[in-house]
């Protein structure tokens, strides 16, 4: 396998990662790995091995898995995904579980398709990115130490003080859309993470991601919206508009963002572009 990198997030796996490392060093004879230190110093990792590496393996979150592909947007290098993160949302839509020998197969096979992504004013997203509500609760659940169970009760407590944010969008064909959100999501997969199905029909392959408009819904919803976003089954109602989109420009009264799980702050105009068959992923 020296064609084959591997980069580890330290932070990821609640800080556990040394578990894989010494699977892969049993099972990998001299491995080509990097622990990363910081987003710099991915980049300069894959950067200096660019020429003689084939696939990349992103060992981490979505968040790490992002770093990562930015580095390989538009070329022929394969990304291949170890999950490791709190949600792993873009490693389950792309089928990579948490067993080292099943990759390493795939890495043996060395097949791939590309797929989309997209870039929220210039910066990329390669699974679903939003603000709103959830800009606020990745705010906050950064402040944790993650897991699922905190992200429960980060969503409860910002759900009943959080104010909608305002939407004004640019194209005239979807200005009946202006209004007052609990947030906006950006959608080029099914999934935050943890099986939460925020567009249960988008394709990482059709040229188009969904823009999901959810209104605050009363608590009496909220059920029936969790049970649906869990089973795969939400859908256009009163409280939700699903949008599919190639580019689209819009405003909204927020700088909080998060791109796949990660916080960024972005002002407003906002212009969101579909990337066309640009990532190469390990299948």
């Amino acid at each position: 396998m020296e064609k084959v990198a591997f980069i580890i997030n330290p932070f990821s796996a609640k800080k556990n990662y040394q578990p894989f490392l010494n699977e892969l060093n049993s099972k990998v004879k001299d491995p080509v790995y990097y622990i990363s230190e910081s987003i710099e110093g991915t980049n300069e990792f894959i950067l200096s091995h660019f020429s003689e590496i084939d696939i990349f393996v992103a060992i981490g979150g979505d968040g790490t898995i992002s770093t990562v592909a930015k580095n390989l947007i538009n070329t022929e290098k394969v990304l291949a995904i170890f999950p490791a993160g709190s949600g792993n949302g873009f490693s389950n839509e792309t089928q990579f579980g948490k067993n080292l020998d099943e990759l390493l197969e795939k890495i043996k096979a060395k097949n791939s398709r590309k797929i989309d992504t997209f870039t929220v004013n210039d910066k990329l997203s390669i699974n679903v990115s939003g603000t709103g509500f959830d800009g606020k609760v990745v705010k906050e659940f950064e402040k944790t130490t993650r897991g699922f169970k905190n992200y429960i009760k980060v969503s409860f407590k910002t759900f009943f003080s959080y104010k909608p944010i305002k939407l004004k969008f640019f194209n005239e064909e979807y200005k009946q859309y202006n209004g007052k959100y609990l947030m906006v999501n950006i959608a080029n997969t099914r999934q935050f993470g943890n099986n939460a199905y925020i567009a249960p029909h988008a394709s990482k392959s059709d040229g188009l991601v969904d823009m999901v408009l959810v209104k605050k819904f009363p608590l009496t919803y909220s059920a029936l919206f969790a049970f649906r976003m869990f089973t795969k089954k939400l859908k256009d109602d009163n409280y939700i508009t699903y949008l599919p989109v190639s580019e689209i420009e819009f405003k909204v009264n927020t700088k909080n963002w998060h791109l796949d799980g990660e916080f960024n702050k972005i002002k407003s105009p906002i212009h969101i572009k579909v990337q066309p068959a640009s990532l190469n992923i390990l299948i």
